[in-house]
């Protein structure tokens, strides 16, 4: 039996179907799953997420996944909370993480003025990820988000709003994304394309 290209984790955290109908639009084979076993063994695999992190990391801990993520070692795409839950901590719930990535994840500061969370499209810069093949600086992608990564070594791409932060972040075969890779149009579709060439 082949097996699917991709195995999205299935865990405490929404926007699973915005995913799938994204990958079946591009023609990917996936498996919806929560199965230690089965996403040691996938191709590929993405963590999507839309929700609050310390309940997030409950259900990671409840089917032993927060011990395997940050030892797996084939292609893997965090998105809006997957891409949070990947770093240290969350100022979410006071909430520790999987800490692939060396960074904390800050609650935008209220003072600087604009509406939280960000909700809508925001460009993206300075673009240096393969997984952004043919993706344009300037580019529009879709946030909803009340939480931020701060600049750091691992930024690939950034946005501002109230301040600069990390649009994406990438340490070896991790790939993160702050902004709804699932739901951004024919740039979230490119990444998506060029995950699956990875």
């Amino acid at each position: 039996m082949i097996k699917p290209e991709i195995s999205i984790i299935k865990y405490n955290a929404g926007n699973i179907m915005s995913v799938i109908i994204a990958l079946e639009r591009i023609g990917a084979t996936y498996e919806l799953t929560d199965d230690p076993e089965k996403i040691q063994n996938a191709n590929k695999i993405i963590f999507p997420g839309v929700g609050e992190a310390g309940s997030a990391m409950k259900s990671l801990k409840e089917t032993g996944l927060d011990k395997l993520i940050p030892g797996l070692k084939q292609p893997f795409l965090g998105t809006c909370v997957g891409m949070q839950l990947l770093c240290d901590y969350s100022e979410e719930s006071d909430t520790e993480c999987l800490g692939v990535f060396n960074v904390p994840i800050l609650k935008f500061p209220k003072e600087l003025g604009l509406k939280i969370p960000q909700t809508g499209w925001n460009d993206i810069y300075d673009i240096q990820s393969s997984i952004c093949r043919d993706v344009k600086e300037h580019s529009y992608v879709y946030y909803n988000h009340s939480f931020y990564a701060p600049l750091s070594e691992f930024t690939v791409a950034k946005t501002d709003y109230v301040l600069e932060y990390s649009a994406m972040l990438q340490k070896d075969n991790f790939y993160a994304c702050q902004f709804h890779s699932e739901i951004s149009g024919e740039v979230g579709q490119q990444i998506f394309k060029n995950f699956l060439e990875l």
